[in-house]
């Protein structure tokens, strides 16, 4: 039976959708199938910048340490940018333009920089070693990679084509140094003859998903997609706006986030990033995770709105020192990437009981669009991940052939939206067998609705990790494991952790008549091929003498193997 809330926003959104209104939408073509597009959404990214840093021009945007922008001064930083890599670097329409970086003002002026000149924004992870930001580099075909001065010196000696421009993380015009020219008036400058040039159906777009085959894919959006992806989000905060202000509640503060979570990241790009610039909403960024930096920059920002990895909220909840600051501002402790464990729900709610936990679900390939969970419904529903999003999410539960399962059945979670990505980059395998014939993105996770169109995540299809929201391919791990010339076998699973949600694991055995080899040998071993998030802490590797369990079908069997070790773990702990 539908909630009061859920009434309420209901009512919200079929006001904010009608015909004249902001978010009404219009059908259109997509694959052949007619989906819903907002009717009056700019038109590209490089539009969006426009508008609106134009409209909040002298309102505070980004808050970086010392250093303080705003909307306009931010878009007048992205212009000499735009001018650099036009006239002094060559970029085209098209261009994949890499940024390899940590979190500042300097990254997302660097990302609107590349929009504006038509370039496809590459966000590489910033945590990547060296070969696997090379991999990257070389999958997406990057002309340029903008890298500061940690990115770089893991890309030494690694193989890639693109020319490296150096950035650092200081006022703009210092730090950007190598992709800056101030145009001599914007009538005259790049960014303002692209906006002649760039539309919807042009690239705009690189993010990089793990899936289950090991190597990250390129999945590519255009403008269409990006834009659709942020103005569903601004809808959704729109809605959440009207509803607090219904219930008497006072909005008049500018809203404000922290940036907790990398930039590189769909949470991070769309929900966080992107959706600023409409609701006005200043950033204040912390350059590594730390949870009392995080409660201090609240209090002293007046932060209204937080996301994160659900550990992040829940560490914030648990500090020792919370007590000493006032959060007070702060409705809203949003959570993705991976799921939250059910009784973090409520100690976040006791610990601040001025805001409001919530959840989101989206992935990569739909631009972060896809399910939430809010305030009261989440307390009442603590293990669902929500309704879909609102006006442009169509939900689906589809067996292996396409075909809807009954209410209540588990089947694999599918979405579909303009907002959608369009594919993997060179790989048209991937992309096709990524979408049904009606253009339902096939997520990979399996789950049901319930009555009253809740989604539940019962399992993953994709053999998967989620650590802390970090993606880790299984077979990712086990391949650098096979790397070493003594490894017989071994499988790579998740194991449970009340902190990071999950943990990688792995269990070997060596070759018959080599040297013995410990779990730090191994540890230490992996450490200089992948990620270091990427690999087992030391307890977390078993070293076994026997062969390790097979299927029928002769694969190792990697569910009792998780069953097992996280029956041994849960027992020692």
């Amino acid at each position: 039976m539908a909630t009061e809330l859920d009434n309420a926003l209901d009512a919200i959104m079929t006001e904010l959708t009608k015909e004249g209104q902001p978010f009404h939408t219009t059908p259109i073509d997509r694959g052949g199938t007619a989906i819903p597009a907002f009717t009056t959404a700019p038109p590209s990214l490089a539009h969006y910048f426009a508008h609106f840093c134009q409209e909040h021009k002298d309102v505070p945007f980004i808050v970086d340490g010392d250093l303080r922008l705003t909307f306009g001064e931010t878009y007048q930083a992205a212009v000499c940018v735009t001018e650099s890599l036009v006239k002094d670097h060559g970029v085209e329409k098209g261009d994949r333009i890499g940024i390899a970086a940590r979190n500042s003002a300097n990254w997302m002026i660097a990302y609107m920089g590349i929009a504006m000149a038509g370039g496809c924004v590459t966000l590489l992870n910033g945590f990547w070693s060296g070969d696997e930001l090379a991999y990257g580099i070389r999958l997406a075909e990057c002309k340029i990679v903008l890298a500061d001065a940690g990115r770089a010196k893991r890309l030494e000696g690694t193989d890639h084509s693109a020319k490296l421009v150096m950035m650092d993380h200081n006022a703009p015009h210092e730090g950007l140094s190598n992709v800056w020219r101030a145009p001599t008036s914007f009538e005259a400058s790049a960014a303002m003859a692209m906006l002649g040039q760039i539309g919807p159906d042009d690239l705009a777009t690189i993010l990089y998903t793990s899936g289950s085959t090991g190597n990250s894919k390129g999945a590519y959006s255009d403008h269409l997609g990006v834009v659709s992806g942020v103005m569903n989000y601004v809808a959704q905060s729109a809605m959440a706006k009207l509803l607090m202000e219904g219930r008497g509640e006072d909005m008049s503060a500018q809203p404000c986030a922290l940036v907790a979570v990398p930039l590189f990241h769909v949470t991070g790009a769309i929900p966080l990033f992107l959706q600023s610039y409409a609701i006005a909403r200043k950033l204040v960024l912390m350059p590594k995770w730390d949870a009392l930096h995080a409660i201090q920059l609240m209090d002293k920002e007046k932060v209204t709105y937080f996301v994160g990895v659900p550990l992040m909220s829940y560490e914030i909840a648990t500090h020792p020192d919370l007590k000493d600051y006032d959060l007070s501002a702060c409705k809203s402790f949003a959570a993705g990437g991976a799921p939250r464990p059910v009784e973090h729900v409520t100690r976040i709610k006791e610990a601040l009981p001025g805001g409001f936990p919530l959840l989101g679900y989206g992935l990569t390939e739909t631009n972060a669009v896809g399910c939430g969970n809010f305030n009261e419904n989440y307390l009442a529903k603590p293990n669902s991940t929500g309704k879909a999003s609102k006006p442009l999410v169509d939900l689906a539960i589809l067996d292996d052939d396409g075909n809807p399962v009954a209410q209540g059945g588990v089947g694999e979670v599918c979405i579909r939206s303009v907002a959608n990505f369009r594919g993997y980059w060179r790989n048209e395998e991937a992309t096709n067998a990524a979408f049904t014939d009606d253009q339902y993105f096939r997520t990979g996770d399996l789950g049901y609705l319930d009555e009253d169109g809740y989604l539940y995540i019962v399992d993953r299809k994709k053999d998967i990790i989620i650590r802390g929201g970090e993606n880790i391919t299984c077979i990712e791990v086990e391949d650098a494991i096979y790397a070493h010339n003594d490894i017989a076998e071994c499988s790579v699973f998740g194991l449970p952790d009340e902190r990071m949600g999950e943990v990688p694991a792995a269990v070997f055995n060596v070759k018959e008549g080599r040297d013995a080899m410990s779990a730090a040998d191994l540890r230490e071993f992996l450490l200089s091929h992948i990620a270091p998030f990427k690999v087992p802490l030391e307890e977390h590797i078993w070293v076994v003498n026997e062969a390790l369990p097979r299927l029928g079908t002769q694969k190792i069997d990697k569910k009792s193997l998780r069953a097992h070790y996280t029956e041994q773990v849960t027992a020692a702990a």
